[in-house]
């Protein structure tokens, strides 16, 4: 079948190895502008349950911020000692105690203080009998009027796309529980971003190592990418952020690398399966996810968890460590966003929770991340 599509032309930049961890150069490293807001994210589970993996965070406002969980952990009964509201605090690890999973409250919204302020249980039925962890992002496309929030159903091969307050299913995307690689099915998902024409990029995913192109209307476009650890080629889509021109950022997760392809023509051709980015840029230890402002581009990398800021060339020019231990620590970003009032959000899957860090009073302005980039009207 004849495919009309996007064209994406590169030439690569930097090498290609994954250098073992300790071999890594992080580039210019100092602490985090950030100071974690303790306790942030207020506990609101029934007695014997906390918080699930948190997979998701998106702040629609400084006083809406939504979070996606991959349900809800049972706790041990008795709890033992040190029970701080969360898993985490008492040693579960919530990614691999999948056991301990129930498909509870996968969705929520809480205000700027961490309070609960909407529970979104009327679709925890979406996510039931998932063969696997569930739902990995939640985004909203700031091109779209309607502010429609999207759900990405790792597990159940499936894209959710909600009206704004939770009262309607406006659109699902693949089939349930049903893993494929043809136009009208999924496989693994991971992530969506938005381009400025309304067209929404899909991140598919940990089976099938691609990214979808769609219309405004979820019907497919194209795709590009593939398998292998080649230019352009995937090992796990993990994350995806558009910047300035059209480039499209891909946090190509267990190649170690984020991966840069540029949008050249929007003329229908002919598919080319090996076509390559302009960008390669090696020697993360596992990107999970991306954030463009301005002319920098930010990943949060796990192993340890850590934020690395890099110019559009792929220059590294500053990296911070996430808090290992204390009252703030993460073991995974495994998403980040920023409010419009430059609070950063991070998700942690492993320990069970999302927190708040607000900038530090002399932190240095280029060390904070900015406004997620969306482009000016008439922009494309």
């Amino acid at each position: 079948m004849r495919k009309s599509v996007v064209v994406l032309v590169a030439v690569v930049v930097g090498c290609l190895c994954a250098w073992p961890a300790s071999l890594q150069d992080l580039g210019p490293t100092g602490p985090s502008p950030y100071a974690v807001v303790n306790g942030w994210l207020k506990p609101f589970a029934e007695s014997g349950f906390a918080w699930g993996g948190n997979t998701g965070v998106f702040p629609e406002s400084p006083d809406r911020i939504f979070v996606v969980q991959r349900g809800e952990t049972r706790l041990p009964d008795p709890v033992p000692p040190g029970f701080a509201g969360f898993a985490g605090s008492i040693g579960i690890n919530t990614l691999r105690e999948a056991d301990r999973r129930t498909w509870q409250h996968c969705i929520f919204v809480v205000d700027g203080d961490g309070n609960l302020i909407e529970v979104w249980d009327q679709w925890d039925h979406l996510f039931e009998g998932s063969d696997g962890p569930g739902p990995h992002r939640i985004r909203v496309s700031p091109y779209d009027p309607e502010r429609r929030v999207w759900v990405v159903h790792e597990s159940g091969h499936q894209i959710f796309v909600f009206s704004n307050d939770g009262a309607e299913l406006l659109m699902t995307l693949g089939e349930k529980n049903v893993s494929g690689d043809d136009e009208t099915h999924l496989g693994g998902p991971q992530d969506v971003a938005f381009m400025p024409d309304g067209r929404v990029l899909v991140a598919d995913g940990l089976i099938n190592s691609r990214v979808i192109i769609l219309d405004a209307d979820g019907n497919y476009i194209t795709e590009f990418g593939e398998r292998g650890t080649g230019r352009g080629e995937f090992n796990g889509v993990h994350g995806l952020a558009v910047g300035p021109e059209g480039q499209i950022y891909v946090a190509d997760r267990d190649n170690r690398r984020v991966q840069v392809f540029n949008e050249t023509t929007r003329a229908a051709v002919w598919y080319h399966p090996n076509i390559a980015p302009i960008g390669v840029w090696p020697g993360f230890d596992l990107p999970v996810d991306i954030i463009v402002s301005g002319y920098s581009v930010w990943v949060a990398d796990v192993g340890p968890a850590k934020v690395v800021k890099l110019d559009l060339n792929g220059n590294r020019q500053y990296t911070w460590m996430a808090d290992s231990d204390g009252p703030g620590r993460f073991i995974e970003m495994h998403s980040f966003a920023v409010d419009s009032d430059g609070n950063l959000y991070g998700s942690d899957n492993q320990l069970g929770r999302t927190q708040k860090l607000v900038p530090k009073a002399d932190a240095d302005p280029a060390l904070l991340i900015g406004q997620p980039y969306v482009a000016a009207a008439g922009e494309r």
